[in-house]
């Protein structure tokens, strides 16, 4: 795997960082508190991720160390590199309402998702523990020399707990021996009449929780419960929309003023009465020929009024009564009659006509009430007319049917009954049932108790074979723990001191060939003479030798076309010139992949130009 380059969004003191790497060696120079720890941990959580802490711990965890200095949602960035011909951009927000993890492949155009699976993969195995322990790469912390001699130890310690399981023989053994001591702590002098007695309880107790009183009925009865309750929950269901549709039906019958079939029928015969009384007076109101006699009426008493006024006028010399040979009081008599009559024919007419008419506005109101009503118009025609009685059918419809739901409501009432009586019923079985499982658990229990004592005792009667068992199981497993660690133990050894022996010659310069770890991890350099502990060498030897064995356990737990850049942080401060030359040397020849090296001092990059080792220079 290379790395290619690196953009932060926001992370710690940096925001809109942009840094370029390249083949083999990269030197990123940065005063004190110019960040470089900043972008070494940008790059592990890139790789990894970063979880935020809980709690009190979130207060001074990586998550809040490195949160951004500016706009906290912009808490990211992204890494290109390059693993298998395939070039990747891993982009992350690692802000806490906007977290995000993009993956994509830039050599074929595509995201993947970013699965363990595939982070394995492209990582080659490498988890964040074994990345912290191998690959990144710092200096020996402690100031002293005894204080390094202990860290180098716990490092190979802590290497062989992860590449084996530690066996602790002297616990085991110890174990063992106490197993005896208690076992022969236990001889009872009693112990075969105890023993005897005990048996004779274990029977009769046995035969007692056998009777069938005892028979576990309890699941049979909480599935039935439970088939009951779901059955009344549905029931009740069933009733309760019931129930809305009733009051539904209910008060839609109300809204139109029904109570019940009867009523409606009736209110529709009304109606149907009030519709042709309207049809009656409508049609005698607009009658032509009573306007026409109403009026010939009229005329003819205002005629015959009018003759009577001439003859009046005119006296007995009329020609009129003198033609008819009638007399004035004859004449008088005969127009005012026929002009009384013939304007009470009229004023009938007229009087007629208006009561028609009056009918008709009264059965015209009320029709266009009861149209606006249930039809929404108040217009009256025969069309309105059979919309009525289509709107009255469908009340008697919905009145049948409330008949019919409100038996059913009757039936299910029934049911429903019926079901919380078989509820308190399965309530009272499992009651009884709990009960008697109870006392079934408290005789289980006392016969176990029983059984133990009896198990227990039995072995104190076998005591003199039990224990030569034991003892011999106890040195078999002794002999076969002894065994298997020093297996693992020197299997251990011999790849971690051949991986870190081949880097001891070429990073001290020859002065140590090898190294050497016996079975107790106490570290010696060997020399051709003499091997020399961990103990004496120098504080720089020291940090050569840590460096050799990280990087001998880089190279063990990564697979060789998988393997990562090294990152060094600070790694060389105890080194003098001569070592930090041989060291920038050594690397150069000994590790072909790509090597990042954050540093305060400007040595480094001194050292290769004067060795002729090419670098990338990257300050910030």
């Amino acid at each position: 795997m290379k790395l290619l380059d690196l953009y932060i969004n926001g992370f710690g003191k940096f925001h809109d960082l942009s840094i370029t790497f390249h083949d083999g060696s990269n030197i990123i120079y940065g005063k004190n508190e110019a960040g470089k720890s900043t972008l070494h941990t940008f790059i592990r959580c890139m790789l990894f991720g970063l979880e935020r802490g809980r709690g009190r711990a979130s207060r001074n965890d990586i998550y809040s160390r490195y949160e951004p200095w500016g706009n906290k949602a912009v808490y990211g960035g992204r890494l290109r590199l390059k693993q298998g011909g395939c070039v990747y951009r891993l982009e992350r927000n690692f802000a806490k309402d906007h977290r995000s993890f993009v993956i994509v492949d830039e050599t074929h155009g595509r995201k993947i998702e970013p699965t363990k699976a595939f982070m394995d993969q492209l990582l080659g195995g490498l988890t964040e523990v074994m990345y912290s322990n191998t690959i990144s790469i710092g200096q020996l912390k402690s100031a002293t020399d005894s204080g390094m001699v202990s860290e180098l130890k716990n490092y190979i310690a802590n290497m062989n707990a992860s590449g084996s399981m530690s066996l602790n023989i002297t616990r085991a053994t110890a174990f063992l021996k106490n197993k005896y001591r208690e076992f022969d702590r236990q001889t009872v002098p009693e112990a075969a009449r105890e023993f005897t007695a005990i048996l004779s309880e274990i029977r009769s107790l046995e035969k007692e929780i056998s009777a069938p009183e005892y028979e576990n009925q309890l699941p049979a009865y909480q599935i039935m419960r439970l088939q009951v309750r779901t059955l009344l929950a549905e029931k009740q269901e069933d009733r309760e929309t019931l129930l809305q549709k009733i009051a539904g039906g209910r008060q839609a019958l109300a809204g139109g003023q029904f109570t019940d079939e009867a009523s409606i029928l009736s209110y529709q015969n009304e109606t149907e009465r009030t519709y042709r009384e309207y049809q009656v007076a409508a049609a005698a109101g607009n009658r032509k020929s009573r306007h026409v006699w109403m009026v010939i009426s009229l005329l003819l008493a205002v005629a015959l009024t009018g003759f009577c006024g001439y003859v009046l006028a005119a006296g007995d010399g009329n020609p009129i009564t003198a033609g008819l040979g009638l007399s004035l009081l004859q004449s008088l008599s005969c127009s005012v009659g026929g002009a009384l009559l013939t304007f009470l024919l009229g004023f009938f007419l007229l009087l007629k006509g208006s009561q028609l008419k009056k009918e008709a506005a009264m059965s015209s109101k009320i029709l266009q009430e009861i149209f606006s009503r249930h039809l929404g118009d108040s217009s009256i025609s025969e069309a309105a007319m059979k919309a009525f009685h289509a709107r009255m059918d469908e009340f008697v419809h919905l009145s049948r049917v409330l008949i019919r739901s409100e038996a059913a409501l009757t039936e299910q009432e029934a049911e429903i009954t019926t079901l919380l009586e078989r509820e308190n019923n399965c309530d009272n079985a499992i009651s009884t049932q709990q009960k008697t499982q109870w006392e079934l658990e408290k005789k289980l229990e006392h016969l176990t108790q029983l059984k133990d004592r009896a198990e227990s005792i039995r072995r104190i009667l076998e005591e003199n074979n039990r224990l030569r068992e034991e003892m011999e199981a106890i040195q078999l497993a002794l002999d076969t723990m002894t065994g298997l660690s020093s297996s693992i133990r020197s299997s251990f050894g011999l790849y971690l001191n051949k991986a870190a022996s081949d880097l001891i010659t070429g990073i001290t310069g020859g002065i140590y060939n090898s190294m050497s770890v016996d079975e107790n991890l106490n570290l010696f350099m060997n020399t051709s003479t003499r091997l020399v502990p961990l103990e004496q060498v120098s504080s720089g030897t020291m940090d050569q030798i840590y460096l050799a064995l990280r990087l001998a356990a880089a190279r063990l737990v990564q697979p060789e076309d998988k393997q990562m850049p090294l990152i060094f942080d600070d790694s060389f401060v105890l080194y003098d010139d001569e070592r930090l030359r041989t060291a920038m040397k050594w690397l150069a020849d000994t590790y072909d992949n790509q090597i990042i090296i954050f540093t305060c001092h400007q040595r480094e990059a001194r050292m290769m130009t004067a060795n002729h080792i090419p670098y990338h220079l990257i300050s910030i």
